[in-house]
């Protein structure tokens, strides 16, 4: 189901540029057009929550400024509480970076911030803060699993109900939930538990019955720059003469965008539904393919097997994978040594840059020695 709905927000994504374009800057739906970009973005970044707590997702970490990006949440945030709630953002000063992917710790922040509103059915207070900490070994102790080293921290503490140490054991179970039938999921902890873990981190809660609750989440402080967030900015596409790029797709929406979008980028682009119907193609074009875009899980035969069995025939050939998941990871095996990854949904700009990338050969990830 996630694999189709990413598949879904590729189509409206995609279109969304095609009329951002079109409109041209100074038209006033341009506004419109962003919101659904937005709102694409958005409904991706709740598509990979369900996919990181089916251990399913491909994260995308890189260097983040914490304070930064709960700032930009703030709007958002102010949304979700209730007006009897009163919201406080405490950023910490000097603040280090964390490497995690961005949409998943922002998921994180919604998901702790929902749940300490629903904690508090008739108003208080609500408080995220951030700051700098070196946890010591008697600190690593008292909040187990909890290692001793540089972290950087963000707490989100609410004057609710509180819950006792039976609840507390369990809040981490996916399906667990207090509240009644039909208002929980039981997913929002269990994904927030899951993120941090895979993020290297560890997440601490405080709570007794009727003095609130305060979730500590530590992730470990790295060096560097922050990354910045491009702009949705429709791109200059670079102008191409002499690669041909086969497009192996078995949704019929996501194959002609993708068709659309490189060959107006300059290449010459041939399509298939399926590996055996690329298989044909390439077998009777009578001139080398550069570059093969496949989507990795279609009928009748895999992405993965389709790029072995066309890289045998071609050395020189550029593999670009796409797809809304990933059902095994990059050691498994069945991708090929040299390879790039596309996450569905992307956008134009993605995929020209990723098929760009891909036949300059600057290699994305190699198999993992086993």
């Amino acid at each position: 189901m996630a694999h189709d709905f990413n598949n879904l927000l590729t189509v409206i994504k995609g279109h969304s540029d095609i009329l951002l374009e079109r409109l041209g800057a100074e038209n006033p739906l341009q506004a419109s057009g962003r919101q659904i970009v937005k709102a694409a973005d958005r409904a991706a970044s709740l598509t990979r929550q369900l996919l990181a707590f089916c251990r399913m997702q491909m994260l995308q970490p890189k260097v983040i400024d914490l304070n930064a990006l709960v700032s930009e949440m703030c709007k958002l945030l102010r949304r979700l509480v209730r007006e009897d709630i009163a919201f406080t953002f405490q950023a910490g000063e000097s603040l280090g970076r964390i490497k995690a992917d961005p949409g998943q710790i922002e998921q994180v922040i919604i998901n702790l911030t929902v749940n300490a509103c629903d904690a508090m059915p008739t108003g208080g207070t609500l408080t995220i803060e951030t700051r700098n900490v070196t946890v010591d070994e008697k600190r690593a102790r008292a909040r187990p699993p909890l290692q001793a080293g540089q972290y950087v921290f963000v707490a989100v503490t609410d004057t609710g109900h509180g819950m006792d140490a039976e609840t507390k054991a369990r809040i981490f179970e996916p399906f667990f939930t207090t509240k009644e039938q039909g208002k929980g999921t039981g997913l929002g902890l269990a994904t927030v538990y899951g993120v941090v873990k895979q993020s290297g981190g560890c997440i601490w809660v405080n709570s007794e019955p009727g003095k609130g609750a305060r979730f500590e989440v530590y992730l470990p402080r790295v060096e560097g720059r922050a990354e910045p967030d491009r702009p949705h900015a429709i791109p200059t596409a670079a102008k191409h003469s002499s690669e041909t790029v086969l497009i192996a797709e078995d949704e019929e929406e996501v194959r002609g965008l993708a068709h659309d979008f490189l060959k107006a980028a300059g290449y010459k682009v041939l399509i298939a539904k399926d590996g055996t119907e690329a298989l044909a193609i390439a077998e009777g074009l009578g001139e080398p393919i550069q570059a093969l875009v496949t989507d990795v899980v279609m009928p009748n035969m895999r992405g993965t097997e389709l790029a072995r069995r066309l890289k045998d025939r071609c050395a020189e050939l550029k593999i670009v994978y796409m797809s809304g998941y990933l059902e095994f990871n990059r050691s498994s095996g069945d991708f090929l040594e040299e390879g790039f990854f596309l996450q569905k949904p992307f956008s134009r700009d993605t995929l020209v840059q990723k098929v760009a990338q891909a036949l300059r050969n600057e290699p994305e990830f190699t198999k993992t020695p086993m």
